[in-house]
């Protein structure tokens, strides 16, 4: 069972910024408002991020555009957010397929604009075998990303209810599967921007899937919260 803190906004007059939903509306793409902004309708070379009510934030990635065209969705709608940001998700996966390679992501320090996107994704796979978790940069143009930090052995495969977090502290980025440190690293290219999610599927030819994705995310730029537990739990 899980107990969510659901579709809170608290914003501050300069930091202290939070964020906590679970999704409650059917959207294409993700708004709540106008407080999202996508890769497809806003940064066009990648792909938006849906929802239905309640249930689940889901990709719309195709496998076009070379694998990169990674479905994101990030709370730029709103701020400004500290350089300081934590980031949390639970995990929604009903099926999943190791031939299609998907991943879900969550995003740190990110700036959509046209032709670009640049901050920082913590990913993880939903593989049963070959399971892998990353820490990428996003340098801008499609395709154009750093890979920061890897870990491809000994990784559990990751399960529905899964909380996947991620925090940046003074240029300190660390992802955590359920409070469990994955990658950590060094990296100030970016400090600017705002926390969010993706969903990447690498391989042409496939449809989107509401079958993995997140069924709620929170974020804070409130670097007293702990990284694993953004007012969202599972029990």
């Amino acid at each position: 069972m899980k107990n969510i803190t659901l579709f809170v906004l608290i914003p501050s007059l300069a930091f202290g910024n939070s964020y906590s939903t679970s999704f409650p509306l059917t959207e294409a793409p993700i708004s709540e408002g106008g407080k999202w902004v996508n890769g497809g309708t806003t940064g066009l070379d990648w792909t938006n991020i849906n929802t239905t009510a309640s249930t689940v934030a889901y990709g719309t990635i195709t496998g076009a555009g070379g694998g990169y065209n990674d479905s994101t969705a990030v709370l730029q709608g709103y701020g400004p957010w500290g350089s300081n940001q934590s980031a949390a998700g639970v995990v929604y996966v009903t099926a999943r397929n190791d031939a299609y390679d998907p991943e879900v992501e969550i995003r740190l320090n990110v700036t959509v604009a046209a032709h670009s996107i640049t901050g920082y994704e913590c990913n993880y796979s939903l593989r049963t075998a070959g399971i892998y978790s990353a820490i990428v940069r996003w340098n801008g143009a499609l395709g154009n990303f750093t890979r920061l930090a890897l870990t491809n052995t000994g990784l559990p495969e990751l399960q529905n209810g899964d909380i996947l977090s991620c925090q940046n502290i003074g240029g300190t980025i660390s992802s955590y599967r359920n409070g469990v440190l994955i990658n950590s690293v060094s990296d100030t290219t970016y400090t600017g921007g705002s926390p969010g999610i993706g969903v990447d599927l690498d391989e042409t030819g496939c449809s989107c899937s509401t079958t993995y994705g997140f069924s709620s995310f929170s974020a804070t730029d409130d670097v007293s919260q702990p990284p694993a537990n953004l007012q969202t739990s599972v029990q």
